[in-house]
């Protein structure tokens, strides 16, 4: 230990062998950004509705008069600009990029609006593209963002943990279906929110039933739910099941998801506005 050391870790470098506080891996934003909560929208796998629930998220606050974002973390399969019709390429400078927005003002960043076609494939190895993610924080000049939603890649690898260790979480939503395997992989999730002392702030689970237009009736297609057992064990505060619609998936494929309002997903937009 070096004899002028005053155990004030802020004050000293990154490579100060005297070091004992724990080492923050926290990346500045651009000068020119300015960004409130950062939520991150998780699932244990992929197919369950997580891109579809960060744009619905996004929409409700937006429409109750917040300046929502959308950052796209999943890089290699990136839906997000195609759900809100938006097209590239962003534009910017030698040490910016400005994001792109859509009919509503949602801004949001993704790798499809900086490649040539939305079609090339992103084939990187895992380094590589958590560097871009950490630039999608780093460079983009975020205008007075009042909620970010971060559209994780499925699983626990290099993208969550770049996002968990670099970005000011200030909660997790994860995303399930109602299947017992998944379910399984929904802890995975939780447990590496929990790994990451980031606070899981709601569980929705996605395709959870479908009402027959018919007899009004709520069919379990997918097998019954098991969401308010894993809230109840895990201490989630706030638990969303949406039903199978294709109202959705035709609206986001016609760039149309600002037109969808979801009810069951508002008790949650409420907690989040609390945080």
């Amino acid at each position: 230990m070096s004899t002028n050391c005053n155990n004030d870790c802020s004050s000293c470098g990154e490579n100060c062998s005297s070091r004992t506080a724990p080492q923050s891996f926290l990346k500045q934003l651009h000068e020119g950004s300015s960004v409130g909560r950062v939520i991150a929208v998780v699932s244990g796998k992929g197919g369950v509705g997580k891109s579809l629930v960060t744009g619905l998220l996004a929409c409700e606050m937006q429409r109750r008069g917040h300046r929502a974002a959308v950052l796209d973390a999943d890089v290699t399969g990136p839906s997000v600009p195609q759900m809100f019709g938006v097209e590239g390429p962003a534009r910017g400078g030698e040490d910016f990029i400005l994001p792109c927005q859509s009919m509503g003002g949602i801004q949001m960043m993704s790798m499809n609006l900086l490649l040539p076609h939305t079609t090339d494939p992103v084939v990187w190895r895992g380094p590589i593209i958590a560097g871009a993610v950490e630039q999608f924080w780093t460079d983009v000049i975020w205008d007075n963002v009042d909620y970010m939603f971060v559209d994780m890649p499925p699983g626990t690898g290099d993208v969550p943990l770049t996002v968990f260790q670099s970005l000011p979480v200030n909660g997790v939503v994860v995303v399930t279906s109602p299947q017992e395997l998944v379910g399984m992989i929904v802890e995975k999730a939780v447990n590496m929110a929990g790994m990451m002392s980031k606070p899981v702030v709601g569980l929705v689970e996605n395709m959870s039933y479908y009402v027959c237009p018919d007899c009004g009736k709520a069919h379990s297609i997918f097998g019954e739910s098991h969401i308010d057992e894993t809230a109840a064990k895990f201490g989630i505060p706030h638990v969303a099941k949406l039903p199978i619609n294709h109202e959705f998936a035709a609206a986001c494929d016609a760039g149309k998801i600002e037109t969808v309002e979801v009810p069951e997903l508002k008790e949650l937009a409420d907690y989040i506005e609390r945080m």
